[in-house]
């Protein structure tokens, strides 16, 4: 079985290749062919450490990512978060190959965002506006530099003095990338990726404007307010996970009635004229879709 170190995790899920095998992945999760149990975190005792279990199964994968979260790392050589992709072959069992677990999440979770935007977003996107300056900004960063070179992407943090930062560690790729500026807009989409506990971006919801939520994947977790929610077409990445996980639609009181699956988008387009909410918590099932872009869905 051969093992991925985090660089060559990176290398080997472009992001062109992993959108694309996203898209299937939707489609195979929404008509029930990927298996996506909800995951279990254990707490080791006398400790804060947690040891999370995320399996995903389909016809011809078996997927499970293993995670390390060790908080007392905080401040260490030692990471926070450790663990590994391994994928397996369904028919026969053998184990093919393990991916480095951090990566592959930070990764399919901007890829997710992208395929978001390429359905959900009025075109063209031309001006995109990140909230955070995190490891998830930096993946973020890089899929927008691979799929959308063209785009300005500005970013807000903290301070000034913050953005300003991120921005130039950013140089290395081929993306214009600045600080926001007072009262900068419009914008085609605005993107959230942070863990914060209180509202971010609120305000009137625009037609014109795709909001895409990325942070808040715990129920006391929040970035974009009700005011769009509550008033916009939202969507959401997995609407299994996402009534246990998405603080942003929970804080807003919504009638999960009333969510669509992305997958319900792969087809028929936002309504015209109605503003849009997207809103990610992720799953097993993208992990199972980067491990479909080194081994691919053998042929009928």
């Amino acid at each position: 079985m051969k093992h991925y170190s985090a660089t060559q995790t990176c290398e080997a899920l472009p992001f062109p290749d992993l959108v694309e095998a996203l898209a299937q992945t939707v489609q195979a999760y929404a008509d029930g062919a990927v298996i996506c149990p909800e995951r279990s975190i254990t707490p080791a005792p006398h400790s804060s450490t947690l040891l999370l279990n995320m399996p995903s199964v389909s016809q011809d994968l078996l997927v499970t990512k293993l995670l390390t979260l060790c908080p007392d790392n905080t401040g260490t050589s030692r990471p926070t978060i450790q663990g590994q992709v391994t994928c397996a072959n369904t028919r026969t069992g053998e184990l093919l190959f393990s991916l480095d677990g951090p990566t592959v999440t930070m990764r399919r979770t901007s890829a997710v965002s992208l395929l978001g935007i390429r359905l959900l977003a009025r075109d063209p996107v031309r001006r995109v506006l990140m909230i955070g300056t995190g490891t998830q900004a930096r993946a973020h960063c890089e899929a927008f530099a691979a799929l959308h070179p063209h785009i300005t992407l500005v970013v807000r943090a903290r301070s000034p003095e913050g953005a300003a930062a991120f921005c130039q560690q950013q140089a290395d790729l081929p993306l214009t990338i600045r600080p926001e500026q007072p009262d900068e807009q419009p914008f085609d989409v605005v993107l959230t990726v942070t863990s914060s506990r209180e509202i971010l971006y609120d305000g009137p919801p625009d037609p014109e404007c795709l909001v895409v939520a990325v942070g808040a994947f715990q129920p006391d977790m929040i970035e974009v307010g009700p005011t769009i929610v509550r008033n916009s077409v939202v969507y959401v990445d997995d609407p299994i996970g996402a009534p246990g996980e998405a603080g942003d639609l929970i804080q807003a009181g919504i009638d999960w009635k009333t969510v669509l699956p992305l997958a319900a988008a792969l087809h028929t387009p936002p309504p015209a004229g109605r503003p849009v909410f997207f809103k990610s918590v992720g799953c097993a099932a993208w992990d199972l879709a980067a491990c479909r872009v080194l081994a691919p869905r053998p042929a009928p």
